[in-house]
């Protein structure tokens, strides 16, 4: 018997408290050699607003739910964890 075990792509949704106070999103599991310190530090120093995993067959279509939630979040409207996790159920893993 083969177990598969689906892929995931590991993300963070967090506010940029040293810049600009944009939301912004990382994927951490996409980052590569040159810009990873950069990126994790800057989440890290950042207000963690919600984490989680996006399905690799359901990733083009969660990365898009998730741009239209950051441009909603940087237009100002509040939105909770819960509300988050709502809208990105179907493509979290």
């Amino acid at each position: 018997m083969t177990v598969q075990t689906e892929k995931k792509t590991m993300f963070e949704i967090y506010r940029d408290t040293e810049s600009n106070g944009e939301y912004k999103v990382i994927y951490f599991t996409e980052l590569d050699d040159h810009n990873k310190e950069t990126e994790i530090s800057a989440a890290m120093h950042g207000e963690h607003l919600f984490d989680g995993f996006l399905l690799n067959q359901e990733k083009a279509q969660g990365k898009r739910v998730v741009t239209g939630l950051l441009e909603r979040l940087n237009r100002g409207e509040h939105l909770s964890p819960g509300d988050i996790e709502r809208e990105l159920k179907l493509f979290l893993g």
